[in-house]
């Protein structure tokens, strides 16, 4: 970057006190939130990311200098809130994926289902129809709660909660129900995810690592002081030397 693009002291200044700003709007977000999703508190949240990005750019722009913070990119957060403070309507939008680990019970699952329909389903045959019966016959929720019984694992799910103006006239999205997830109306999200699990299985095997590793010097400890002792009474059973021997 050549000297004449460089941010000036007053720029870098500026941009410190941007973040003292939105650092004190932060705390008093926090401090005033109404409950765990509130929407002030996650938009006083991005704007403090924001000001701390643009005060680390500058600060190494002008002085080659760094900040010790990780700074939360667009990708990791959602856009700042810009829906209506009081939504007359609501979507909800779930993503739930899953593996067929066990195709067979699946199919003998679907079996079953069209076995008992006096309509005498058919499909059951194959994975894909089994699975066109089984999300048929069972709400979303409850296929959740059994997903073993039915030859499914769980993978990464997410729920998404959009405020809306009004309610959408019926049949409206119909043909395109995801086309219009606005990620700036969101109101709250929730992600449910295995990384975070390993994330939670990493920090015990440090824990456990950390107990074996005090134990193991506990032991070794335990182990001189034994042979130590060992020593000591190896020296009290010695025979004092004859005069003619000394």
């Amino acid at each position: 970057m050549s000297d004449a693009a460089q941010p000036t002291a007053a720029e870098v200044r500026a941009a410190a006190e941007a973040v003292k700003t939105a650092l004190d709007r932060h705390l008093a977000a926090v401090e005033r939130r109404s409950g765990e999703d509130d929407p002030a508190v996650y938009e006083a949240f991005n704007e403090l990311a924001a000001a701390a990005e643009v005060y680390d750019e500058l600060l190494y722009d002008r002085y080659d200098e760094v900040t010790p913070f990780e700074i939360p990119g667009a990708d990791d957060s959602l856009p700042p809130y810009t829906g209506p403070e009081e939504p007359n309507a609501v979507s909800v939008l779930i993503r739930r994926d899953y593996a067929v680990a066990e195709p067979q019970r699946l199919l003998a699952q679907a079996q079953r289902i069209e076995a008992a329909d006096d309509e005498g389903t058919e499909g059951a045959g194959t994975v894909h129809g089994a699975l066109g019966i089984l999300f048929g016959e069972f709400e979303p929720d409850e296929i959740a709660s059994r997903h073993k019984e039915f030859g499914l694992e769980e993978g990464d799910s997410t729920l998404w909660v959009l405020a809306a103006d009004e309610p959408a006239e019926p049949g409206e999205w119909l043909e395109a129900p995801f086309d219009q997830a606005d990620p700036q109306r969101v109101v709250c999200r929730f992600d449910v995810s295995a990384v975070f699990d390993e994330d939670d299985e990493d920090d015990e095997d440090d824990e456990d690592d950390e107990e074996d590793l005090a134990a193991e010097l506990d032991e070794l400890d335990d182990q001189e002081d034994v042979e130590d002792a060992e020593d000591v009474d190896d020296v009290d059973d010695l025979e004092p030397l004859d005069a003619d021997r000394r």
